[in-house]
């Protein structure tokens, strides 16, 4: 059973000075961009008339463990990694020579045309896939992660564009250069997006596009894979019926989902082998008919024959170039896909073997298309050699259903790193492997995928009409992805803005020259993706507005204890003035006090004690700090540290993905922490100052036994132990007599705090859990109060649940409150 107390919102601190800043932090927090509504943040020597407490003691939340870090494989792991990214990210890209020629010409082409053709191929697999992605965008990775967004947060941490969830700043590492180190060019860049409010918006919005398009496209891509793998059944069964093609590619696509839970190494081993003989058939396909019919196509090497092909053909060649570009769709998907494998791997499974076998399919069929002009409309299976049809039709069904994967994974990447920047609600997300970080499975995505790509492939029913809708956004990303990498190029690799634009602007072109085609497909089917991704992105952008809002409205709360509470004369602990100068009392108890990842002090404790105006005998701040680890090891897992208010300590849970932290008995857990945190604590002072005098540090077994003597003691109220604490070490020898005092007043010291730690534990442990609720502020203009109602009713039916908590449910209190936002 769970207790809820409901704070009014009309409890506000009294305050006599707001200040306006865009620089300084709130309760020590600096990773923010500008802020407003700050509070009066002089120290206490600049208010002599309150008495603060000593400061927290926060050196704990800062660890260079917390910041992800780009994983380093062995030589076996990266080689087993390559061997599973050709299942995962060369399915869709490599299944491209089943449609290629035929979405390319309308009719028999002639000679010339068909050399054009394939020198357009040639040169978009080596430039945009080979140079442009492979070699150089998948090196603009945030430590290991990929796509546009992981580009955008790559970028955010080297120059000032960015709001951060305060509680979690000090996870992110910032790495701005200075102005010596990145030129003036590099300079006069960086200063003018972080100045221009647009340009940062605008990098904001590339950046949620790319997203939305991509999992625009893990809607449709299965649909269009799986049901043209299915329609190629007509080749052997010339009745089939529409209705069982439908249904048999429904079936499929629920199978195909239904298996990701079992994780990428788990997949791959029936993927991988399915892409590898796919594109091995291609290459021994294409070799072959290059022997056999028509070795001259090799001549298409040359790139006059695609800009001879575009002039010749004018409107016509121009509009062919939404047919062409479907030989490197997927591309989006290998960059975002980077996560889960890792540069070194994708670089040795393209350059090693799919490239080659990818170039050889696709001259292997002009060679037989130059001799067969007819053969443009179904090349793959029309070229095939004689004997070889019905193992190909066979292997060609497997791989185009597992084309699919690709955008699949590549989906379950960006979900994860959009909730990570703070852009969607958090849900469930699985880590599938303990040796390969970065391979991850999101549960309610993947159903929500599953249920749109049967309803489009129910919908659409053919692949004329999906294949319309396919190819726009992809090209769209890639243009964006050509951005935000070369920001990159200047701001994170330090390359002056001079050297970058002559590369920029020539695959900017060819970027624009493929976008401009594929937009013609807007009115016969692109637009349901691009709508698609609108409405994604809108709600992502939604969200993102919607949390930095809250973080705003939270920013009061956020400071550290000894900013709220203060020390009397007589010893008692009372408000500071800004909140009433009032008393504080004492309740008996164990309370523990839940955080996210922790900066300063929980919300929850700062309502708790300024309205309520009393705090427990012992207070925890417990806050749990991910790491993108399996497990942490038990003897880094756990950091414990004092805080200005007697009696309260902060608990620090940093964990791996694989560990199991909340608990039935997570208060005996955090109990011993704590008591062995005290003993060591004063044992470490006695040790100091026994250096110095010359005496023995005392033992363990005799802070036991002071333990008892003193417990009655000290029920009931509360006294600061930091005076009992601060015996400062004398310069000079001192007498036994002195030692002995000294090592008395130690283990006393150390009783006195674990007899009121027992006593508060023994009487009763209680869990304290915050439940914000937020409303618009009166007065709010029409459009900002629509979307705070859009955002505050999408945070109410995605929060977690108090009965999700792991805890024992008569030992759990909800302090509900409401802030004004």
């Amino acid at each position: 059973m769970e207790t809820t107390i409901q704070f009014s919102s009309d409890l506000k601190p009294t305050r006599s000075n707001v200040s306006h800043s865009n620089s300084i932090g709130i309760g020590g927090v600096y990773a923010m961009r500008s802020r407003s509504s700050l509070h009066d943040r002089r120290s206490s020597i600049e208010r002599p008339h309150e008495k603060t407490l000593p400061a927290d003691e926060d050196s704990g939340l800062r660890a260079e463990g917390d910041y992800k870090k780009k994983q380093v494989f062995s030589t076996r792991q990266l080689l087993l990694l390559a061997y599973q990214s050709i299942g995962v990210i060369y399915g869709d890209i490599g299944t491209s020579p089943l449609y290629v020629y035929s979405s390319t010409f309308s009719s028999a082409p002639s000679y010339d045309d068909l050399l054009g053709a394939l020198s357009i191929v040639i040169w978009s697999l080596t430039f945009m896939v080979t140079i442009k992605y492979v070699l150089v965008i998948l090196r603009a990775d945030n430590e290991g992660e990929g796509g546009t967004f992981s580009t955008y947060a790559l970028l955010s941490r080297f120059a000032n564009i960015s709001n951060r969830d305060p509680r979690e700043a000090s996870m992110v590492r910032m790495q701005r250069y200075l102005s010596k180190e990145l030129g003036r060019a590099g300079v006069s860049v960086r200063s003018t997006i972080e100045r221009s409010k647009l340009l940062r918006g605008l990098l904001k919005t590339i950046g949620v596009l790319a997203v939305s398009m991509v999992l625009s496209d893990g809607i449709l891509t299965p649909a269009q894979s799986v049901l043209g793998a299915v329609q190629g059944l007509d080749v052997v069964v010339h009745d089939i019926s529409k209705s069982t093609i439908v249904g048999t590619t429904c079936g499929i696509l629920i199978l195909l989902f239904v298996v990701q839970p079992l994780g990428i190494s788990k997949i791959t081993v029936v993927f991988s082998p399915i892409i590898i003989i796919w594109l091995a058939f291609n290459a021994v396909f294409g070799i072959y008919n290059l022997v056999k019919h028509d070795h001259s196509v090799l001549k298409a090497f040359s790139p006059v024959f695609a800009f001879k092909y575009l002039i010749r053909n004018k409107t016509d060649g121009w509009r062919s170039l939404g047919g062409i570009l479907l030989a490197f769709t997927g591309v989006e998907a290998l960059f975002a896909d980077l996560g889960a494998f890792s540069r070194r791997a994708i670089q040795l499974s393209w350059l090693c073997w799919t490239f080659p076998c990818l170039l050889l399919a696709y001259i292997g069929q002009a060679a037989f298309i130059s001799v067969h002009p007819e053969a443009y409309s179904n090349p793959f299976f029309k070229t095939a050699p004689q004997g070889t049809v019905v193992p190909a039709l066979v292997i060609a069904v497997l791989a185009a259903i597992v084309a699919s994967q690709a955008i699949i994974t590549a989906t379950f990447q960006l979900m994860t790193q959009i909730m990570r920047l703070s852009y969607f609600p958090q849900v469930k997300v699985v880590h599938t492997s303990k040796t390969y970080h970065g391979q991850v499975y999101v549960p309610l995505v993947n159903w929500l995928v599953m249920i749109g790509t049967v309803l489009v492939a129910a919908i659409f029913n053919n692949t004329t009409s999906l294949g319309n809708a396919y190819g726009v956004c992809v090209m769209f990303v890639t243009f964006f992805d050509t951005c935000m990498v070369t920001l990159a190029a200047i701001l994170v690799w330090k390359l002056n803005p001079y050297l970058v634009f002559l590369p920029w602007l020539i695959i900017l072109c060819l970027d624009g020259t493929f976008l401009s085609s594929a937009l013609t497909k807007v009115p016969n089917g692109a637009w349901f993706t691009l709508t698609l991704a609108a409405v994604l992105a809108s709600i992502f952008i939604l969200w993102r507005f919607g949390k930095e809002q809250q973080w705003q409205a939270e920013a009061e709360d956020r400071f550290p204890t000894s900013h709220f509470v203060q020390k009397r004369e007589d010893g008692r602990l009372m408000l500071t003035q800004r909140f009433g100068a009032t008393s504080l009392s004492s309740i008996q108890g164990f309370g523990i006090f839940f955080d996210k990842a922790g900066e300063t002090t929980p919300i929850v404790f700062s309502q708790f004690v300024r309205k309520l105006v009393t705090v427990p005998e012992v207070v925890v701040f417990f806050h749990l700090r991910p790491i993108e680890t399996p497990s942490v090891p038990p003897e880094s897992r756990y950091y414990v540290s004092r805080l200005a208010i007697p009696n309260c300590y902060r608990l620090i849970v940093r964990h791996g993905y694989m560990d199991e932290v909340i608990s039935p008995d997570l208060a005996s857990l955090i109990f011993d922490k704590i008591r062995d945190h005290i003993i060591r604590h004063e044992l470490d002072q006695e040790g100091s100052v026994a250096a110095i005098t010359g005496a023995e540090p005392a033992k363990p077994g005799a802070v036991a036994k002071a333990t008892s003597d003193n417990s009655s003691e000290q029920k009931g109220c509360i006294t600061s132990t930091h005076d009992k604490e601060s015996v400062a070490p004398s310069t000079t020898a001192a007498s036994p007599s002195n030692v002995e005092t000294t090592r008395t007043t130690r283990e006393s010291s150390i009783a006195a705090s674990l007899a009121i730690l027992q006593l508060a534990f023994d009487h009763e442990v209680l869990y304290i859990i915050g439940k914000e609720q937020m409303r618009v502020k009166a007065g709010t203009r029409i459009l900002r109060r629509a979307l705070l109602k859009a955002f505050l009713f999408l945070r109410e039916n995605t929060r977690t649940k108090i009965a999700n908590l792991n805890v024992q449910r008569d030992r759990v209190i909800e302090i509900g409150f409401v802030k004004d936002v």
